[in-house]
């Protein structure tokens, strides 16, 4: 009889996982998935890796492995969650280790999808450390020189078994060209893999930037349920790679909303390995740092609009523009206000050009703003100035443009000259969908 239960228990567990298999292959892409993953140049000193561990899902890889090589240094920013996962403690622990003190030989980063080892307990943590002590021996590193990733599902124990008895094999298929593998690895609700590169000639010397990122919903500033993942062969010193990713995370991974909820499991890492054949860059008088800072500045914003792009059942996407506030901040403020509001974000996706909506949003927002200068565009219309309506504005003009899938909102709220730009996506009826079935 038991041995008939047990039976019955594996057939249910194999119907719900061939169930689930069905349901992401009939899952609808979204509508802004480029046709193929960017070719994107190999970073000299960075090798790649994934595999299919069984976490959660079944049929498709979801666990990678990064190698760097030694002389690597890594910079980081995390969630500020008060629940933030044990892996993203322990991400942290090891950064500012490695501030104090910089590694010596390899560094490795192991990411896992279907599990945020979040909300775990004392089982979270002794999980990332099986894990890193495993890493460490396969690859033959401290285990201090591995850091670990984790998203999916809060507050389910992470089976860390299954990732470790891939790491033989992961450690085994390392490629330079591993790096699209790694990023479909690192999927959950994502309906596509992200990735972005350039290379950038600084002084002379071509340097390479590649990364890519997952997150599709539990997206907003403080990061979002969002993983990313860069790599350079620049040579920089550790302190200006931080303080460079520190400042260009503002207008790029903390400028993107998709549904306002900030996850548990934050975790934006980037590498470099030196291996450019340049002079370290060691000074922000440098100007090769501001010529670096604004090529990876340009990869981050392209992954950060990537992801918006693959919110949770979004049809359209948004940048929202505020100027004239007091200050950058303060119009960044303004403009999360107006992406995040439900009300706007329905109306987006019914087509409704209702302007009324961004003013409520602009008043709820703490910022000052001067209600009677306040002005409104939707793209080239303008739809309100002087605090009401335009009187050249058509109510066919606003609806005939809120039609297009990429839109543009502007608002001046006529208080001093701070500028900023944030970018979401409209909130539909798929996005209930997908979260009311996401652990069925």
């Amino acid at each position: 009889m038991a041995g008939n239960r047990s039976k019955l228990a594996e057939l249910r567990r194999r119907q719900a996982e061939i169930a689930t298999q069905i349901a992401e292959l009939e899952a609808p892409v979204s509508p802004f998935a480029p046709e193929r993953f960017p070719a994107l140049a190999p970073v000299e000193g960075v090798r790649f890796a994934s595999a299919a561990a069984g976490v959660r899902y079944r049929g498709r890889d979801d666990v990678m492995l990064a190698e760097l090589a030694p002389g690597s240094v890594l910079a980081g920013v995390f969630t500020r969650s008060a629940t933030r996962s044990a892996p993203v403690l322990w991400c942290q622990q090891r950064i500012a280790a490695l501030a104090a003190e910089p590694a010596a030989g390899t560094l490795a980063i192991v990411v896992n999808s279907g599990n945020a080892n979040a909300f775990t307990g004392r089982h979270g943590v002794e999980a990332v450390k099986t894990v890193m002590a495993a890493t460490g021996r396969v690859l033959g590193l401290p285990a201090g020189n591995v850091l670990m990733a984790s998203t999916g599902v809060i507050g389910e124990p992470l089976a860390a078994g299954r990732v470790t008895a891939k790491l033989e094999e992961l450690a085994a298929g390392l490629s330079a060209g591993g790096l699209e593998g790694a990023a479909r690895a690192i999927m959950t609700t994502d309906t596509y893999p992200k990735g972005a590169g350039a290379v950038a000639d600084i002084d002379g010397v071509a340097v390479t930037i590649a990364g890519f990122a997952k997150g599709s919903g539990m997206i907003a500033p403080d990061l979002a349920t969002m993983l990313v993942f860069i790599f350079t062969d620049a040579a920089i010193e550790r302190q200006l790679l931080q303080a460079a990713v520190s400042k260009l995370t503002v207008r790029s991974f903390n400028s993107i909303t998709v549904d306002s909820d900030t996850s548990t499991s934050d975790t934006l890492l980037v590498g470099a390995t030196g291996k450019a054949g340049m002079i370290p860059i060691a000074n922000r008088r440098d100007p090769r740092y501001r010529a670096f800072k604004g090529a990876l500045g340009g990869v981050m914003r392209d992954l950060a609009i990537q992801v918006v792009k693959d919110g949770e059942g979004a049809s359209k996407f948004i940048a929202i523009t505020v100027t004239g506030a007091r200050t950058e901040r303060a119009a960044r403020r303004i403009g999360l206000a107006i992406a995040n509001s439900p009300l706007v974000k329905t109306a987006i996706a019914g087509e409704d050009p209702n302007w009324g909506r961004v003013v409520m949003a602009v008043g709820k927002s703490g910022e000052a703003a001067d209600r009677d200068r306040l002005s409104i565009r939707f793209g080239d219309i303008l739809v309100a100035e002087n605090g009401r309506v335009a009187p050249s504005y058509a109510e066919e003009a606003g609806a005939a443009y809120m039609k297009r899938r990429e839109l543009e909102i502007g608002v001046d709220v006529g208080v001093g000259k701070g500028r900023a730009t944030v970018w979401t996506c409209d909130l539909t009826h798929r996005y209930i969908e997908i979260n009311a079935d996401y652990r069925s």
